[in-house]
This record gives C-alpha cells, structure tokens and sequence, in this order.
C-alpha cells in the first residue's frame, strides 16, 4: 500500500486524549497525519512526521474525524412540505403523520427507494458525514420492512430495523396483532438485513410492553437494540433502553432525573436530534444536564421527510452549541466520536493509528467555526478509508 502524509494541518481533532493538549478531543495544532492504504498510522505534530510515499498540503486547514451519524431514516419517498408548513403555521407535531410517508413508499419502487437513499447519502457525504446509520419503518408491512433492508444494506453497514415505528394503518384495531407481526414473520424476514432493532416507544407509538417485547424479539434474533425515547413526553423509553443494554436512546428530550441517572451508570448513549427540535418547534433536550452527569451524548441529524429533514451534522453542531448549551468541543466530539459510542464502533469517529481514515477538511483554521460560522459551507473535502471522495 501507499502512505500518504497529510501536513500543514492548522489544527487536528484526533479525539484521543493521549494525543495533543490532552483534551477529550486530542487537540494537535500545526499537525500532521499519515495513511497507510485505508488506516491512520501516525498523527501528531508535524514536524515530528515520518516519511511517506506521498505528500498531501492541507493549506492550513483544520481536519476533524468524518462524522458519525447514527441515526436516519433515509428509505422513504415524497415529502411532508404540506405537514411542515402547516405546523410552522401553529399546528403542533404528531406521531400519526408517519403515515404519509408510509403510504409514498409502499408505492416507489425498488430503483426509486435506492435512489433516494444514495441521494441523501451522497448529500451527507459533501458535508462531511462518512459512517450513516439508516433504518426501515415506512413499510409496516412484511415484504415492504424487508425491502426497505435490503435496499439499505446495499449503501451502509449500519442498518436498522423499525417495523415498530407506529402500528401500521393496516391493524389500527389491532395493535397487539400487529406487535405479533412485528416481532414475528417481519422479523424473521427482516433480521438477515439488519444489525440493530429499534422501537418507537411514545404516546401514539408503542408503549413500555409492547416495547419490551419487539427489543427482546429482536435480541433473540442476534439484533441489537437501540430505542426512539422520551421525544415527546415522559416515558419508560430511556429506562427500557439502559435494561436492555441498548447501544442508544434517541431524542430523550424528556428525562427525569432516574433517566438522567440510568444513562449515566449504564453503557447506553443518549443520541440528540436537534434538527428534530428546530423542525418541530419543541422543547430543546437539556445537552448541559446530560453532559455535567456523565452521560455519553451522540449528536446525530435524524434525517427523515416528517420531523428533521436534513442531512446536515454541521447544521445539528450549531443548534447544539446555540440551543442545547454544549460547548463547540463537547458538539464536534459527540458528533464523531459519540456517534461512534452509539453505533458501538471504535474504527471510526477518531483519528488515531489503527482507525479508519476517514477525514473531513475544513475551510477554516479551527473546528469551531461549525458554530461560529452556522450555515457556511466549511467542508472543503472529504476522504473515507484513505480516499479522498468528495
């Protein structure tokens, strides 16, 4: 393989804190780093760095880790714009306006789902995003839950499976018969797809029960489980999530303090979704109550057609540090190397030797510009395992 040397790096966010000022995010000013094929091998000051077969000038630029974002729903198709204009208009969120996109992508074919999703990927990419999780849940029916897998685990590794997003339309009069479905013959056709198993668990959605069972259904099927909890009001959701040792719970914008406690002595990562929040015109989750508690905290875009549809983690830094009271570091490296946590992967969301070289070049000299400059296009260039591909 060919080592590559990137020098003349203003500043490098490696997230190893043996690294650099011995901050959490490992911070090296006037850094270099070295590749050898698809793998970081060497990373800190640059007048330190070894030889290398080729010579790449970042331009003092900044390089951070490609994001991390563990959580979307990117297999859908048409869009909600009436929805959103109606509630920026004061209309408030629902859980029931799921249905819509269910509807839409029942109707697309196989080519027009896959599209959508290489769309957004590829979308994501120029901003920076190299590791996507992605998940089903707008079929609600066996063959469309299966498809929706299997078209997503054509473009990632990390693929969810959330037949249990709301009681499909079809079994309105019957949600225990669908929960039977759902952790029955969809599951079965499902799991060969998939790694994760989630579950809504909301007012509206699937209660604490119903949850149980589709999580310890899909346990039983060599998934494992992450939870949609505590979104729109107090719920068993984180609580069920931190029992079941569950990688994430997601949202938790509605957290008592046994919730906050639960996370902070479990192994389960609390996943904010900001663009969720400004989407959505709700209450912010409580970043700074999280953080100060020792909870680990992802940041992730929640990308979907109904309640935040961006594909954007630059976009979701910002909102974070304006509205959810983390600081640039604490956003950025929940962001990478939370995401990280939340999939429960330690190849990526760090630049260090042995991780995956995936970079993401900044047209700043600082990190902290994602917040100081919100809205900017600051991704300049991005590589995944030693390529540079955007």
């Amino acid at each position: 393989m060919t080592t590559t040397v990137i020098t003349n790096i203003a500043s490098l966010v490696t997230n190893d804190p043996t690294l650099g000022d011995g901050s959490p995010l490992g911070l090296v000013q006037d850094a270099a780093l070295v590749l050898d094929g698809d793998r970081v091998v060497w990373a800190g000051p640059a007048a330190q760095a070894p030889a290398a077969d080729q010579r790449v000038d970042a331009a003092g630029r900044a390089v951070i880790p490609g994001f991390v974002d563990s959580h979307s729903h990117l297999v859908f198709a048409g869009d909600r714009t009436a929805e959103f204009n109606a509630r920026m208009s004061g209309q408030a969120y629902k859980a029931g306006g799921i249905r819509t996109t269910v509807a839409a992508t029942r109707a697309a074919t196989d080519a027009e789902l896959s599209a959508n999703v290489a769309r957004y990927l590829e979308e994501a990419l120029r901003q920076g995003t190299t590791t996507f999780e992605t998940k089903s849940g707008y079929g609600l029916t066996v063959e469309d839950e299966a498809r929706a897998l299997r078209i997503a685990a054509e473009h990632t590794d990390e693929v969810t499976y959330l037949g249990a997003h709301i009681v499909s339309p079809d079994y309105a009069d019957d949600p225990a018969g669908y929960v039977d479905l759902v952790t029955g013959a969809m599951l079965d056709a499902c799991a060969p797809y998939a790694r994760w198993v989630d579950v809504f668990c909301e007012k509206g959605a699937f209660d604490g029960d119903q949850a149980r069972a589709i999580l310890t259904a899909g346990k039983a099927k060599g998934l494992l489980p992450r939870v949609h909890a505590n979104q729109l009001s107090y719920g068993p959701g984180v609580q069920l999530a931190v029992e079941l040792d569950a990688a994430s719970a997601d949202h938790c914008t509605h957290l008592t303090d046994a919730d906050v406690d639960a996370l902070a002595s479990g192994n389960t990562v609390a996943t904010l979704l900001p663009g969720a929040e400004f989407s959505t015109r709700a209450e912010w989750p409580d970043a700074r109550r999280l953080l100060d508690a020792g909870v680990t905290v992802a940041l992730s875009t929640d990308c979907n057609p109904g309640s935040s549809f961006t594909s954007s983690v630059p976009f979701c830094i910002a909102l974070a540090v304006r509205d959810m009271h983390m600081t640039p570091d604490e956003a950025l490296w929940s962001a990478t190397a939370g995401g990280a946590a939340a999939l429960r992967r330690t190849d990526v969301g760090r630049l260090t030797p042995g991780t995956r070289a995936d970079l993401t070049f900044l047209a700043a000299p600082s990190h902290v510009h994602l917040a100081y400059r919100p809205g900017v296009p600051l991704v300049s260039e991005v590589w995944r395992r030693g390529v540079r591909v955007a």
